[in-house]
């Protein structure tokens, strides 16, 4: 796979995630919603979403680290058995569903969230736990297909009503456990080959100096510029899809 890529292919996929993680940096999610439909213009769905778990999941880790005095394990919990149940579906759907099929409906599950974000549509605080039956599934079953399963968590999270310190804090470590599952996952059902690692390794700079500016970024850029920045780029990417 790797021999068939072009030298602009190479550069185009490593700004790809240079951009995907400056934004996680900044927001602490979004680097999926990004990298998946974008590099899926060059790789199948199969290949650029294990690639991105690798790299969600080691950023998550450091995130999770440096913020963990602000975790709110209480909403986050509840959310780990739907996510599995989310995962293993998933996996179902990978072996069972046309690739094509696949990346049309990413296409059209970028788009709509791109028009929530540009809508700025925040949910009212509704801090009921039973939010984790649908924010975990929905969360594990679109993260484990398409690496974008950021959106059900982050909703989730707003309907607990963490202030932007413990939200940070709580979405890395919901990724750290959601990637953990599913890593293993596709690491069981053969989707790490040796191609994919080396992309990994060569990708794992990248994907830290994106973490680090996003890092310095963020306290000088207003969350409502960033969330419509975001959303013109994913009707963009997600349009490229579907067409």
């Amino acid at each position: 796979m790797l021999d068939a890529l072009t030298v602009t292919q190479f550069i185009s996929c490593f700004i790809i995630i240079l951009t995907a993680f400056t934004v996680r940096g900044i927001t602490g999610f979004g680097s999926g919603l990004i990298a998946i439909p974008l590099l899926a213009l060059m790789f199948p769905v199969s290949i650029a979403v294990p690639l991105l778990g690798i790299l969600d999941y080691i950023s998550a880790l450091t995130h999770g680290i440096k913020l963990r005095s602000d975790i709110r394990w209480k909403q986050i919990l509840p959310l780990f058995p739907f996510s599995l149940l989310g995962v293993v579906s998933a996996l179902y759907l990978f072996n069972t569903v046309d690739a094509l099929l696949l990346k049309k409906s990413l296409g059209i599950f970028i788009i709509i969230y791109a028009i929530y974000s540009l809508l700025t549509i925040k949910p009212h605080t509704h801090k009921s736990i039973f939010w984790a039956i649908p924010g975990g599934i929905f969360g594990g079953l679109i993260g484990a297909l398409f690496g974008t399963g950021g959106p059900f968590y982050v909703i989730y999270l707003q309907l607990q009503g963490l202030t932007k310190a413990t939200f940070r804090a709580s979405i890395a470590i919901i990724f750290l456990l959601d990637g953990s599952a599913r890593i293993i996952a596709y690491s069981m059902n053969g989707f790490y080959t040796r191609d994919i690692i080396l992309l990994i390794l060569v990708s794992l700079p990248i994907m830290m100096l994106g973490m680090y500016i996003g890092e310095h970024v963020h306290t000088n850029i207003s969350q409502q510029t960033m969330r419509k920045g975001i959303g013109v780029l994913l009707l963009l990417s997600g349009s490229a899809l579907i067409w």
